[in-house]
């Protein structure tokens, strides 16, 4: 399904065939490959994206849904849904990452399941990153492998050891959640993952300030922080998230290697996991489906 940005079709069955090749049979969602009649950057009508969703979710035969690109929208549509219906329908497989941190959100604290943060489909960052594919496949077809995530480079912003329930996802939209009129929760006893893309480093100060003032960090017990494309000077980020996030006292691991650059992780969200900032790691203390 294509929740927020419309696909371009020839990347779409890029994805679709690699997926095919793992041996899962593929149905695209009815307005995937729509598009606004007047706003082209989004991926069809708000109602139909939702439509799609709820429909996958609620199909006895659907036993994964993967959202095929971000860029934005799911704001726009996620009050649209019925969470409620989706609940009674039962547990699926959820994958993608980006914009698509708004569902995760949602799907967590509604569904209570874990979600997986991951790298989609109609995305070069899939079809053309076989180290980002071998990572999301054994997430999903052999996830004892894939506990411990890690990456060359990664370690301690600020060290220290933590345990928690892994939240978060891209930072501008957990910012940007907080608007709503019923914002979700701020995580307690979490470990936040965030990332983020084309935000210069004043703009990512004000997004992690917005978290800050509204307590969504109050209950964390530890950041891993993922990538920061085209951001800027990747030393001035790094001085930035420091001077924001350091004096909350936890660990911080710096360069864990999810969300928009090569070789992508998939990060699952909703379970417990072990952080060591020195080491550069968090760990899974189970499998990410059962």
């Amino acid at each position: 399904m294509a929740p927020a940005g419309p696909p371009p079709p020839e990347v779409l069955q890029a994805g679709i065939d690699i997926v095919q090749s793992w041996g899962l049979r593929v149905r695209v969602g009815k307005h995937v490959l729509d598009r606004h009649p007047t706003l082209d950057y989004l991926a069809g009508s708000d109602a139909d994206r939702a439509a799609d969703l709820q429909d996958a979710w609620c199909d006895p035969e659907v036993a994964a849904v993967f959202c095929v690109r971000g860029g934005y929208g799911c704001l726009r549509m996620v009050d649209l849904v019925d969470w409620s219906a989706m609940a009674a329908a039962g547990p699926k497989v959820f994958a993608g990452s980006s914009d698509v941190t708004v569902l995760h959100e949602f799907i967590g604290a509604r569904l209570g399941l874990v979600t997986l943060f991951a790298p989609m489909l109609a995305t070069l960052a899939f079809t053309a990153d076989e180290q980002a594919q071998r990572h999301l496949r054994s997430t999903l077809f052999d996830p004892d492998a894939v506990r411990v995530l890690t990456r060359p480079g990664a370690g301690p912003l600020v060290a220290g050891k933590a345990s928690g329930v892994v939240v978060g996802g891209n930072a501008s939209l957990l910012a940007a959640g907080l608007a709503a009129k019923a914002a979700l929760p701020a995580p307690d006893g979490a470990i936040a993952v965030l990332e983020d893309v084309n935000e210069d480093p004043y703009r990512l100060d004000a997004i992690v300030t917005k978290l800050l003032r509204a307590g969504w960090f109050d209950g964390v017990t530890g950041i891993a922080l993922g990538s920061w494309a085209d951001c800027g000077e990747l030393a001035h980020v790094r001085a930035t998230l420091l001077d924001r996030l350091g004096g909350l006292g936890v660990p911080i691991a710096w360069e864990l290697g999810f969300g928009h650059c090569p070789a992508a992780l998939t990060v699952p969200l909703g379970l417990v996991a072990d952080l060591d900032a020195v080491a550069g790691t968090l760990t899974m203390r189970s499998s990410a489906l059962r």
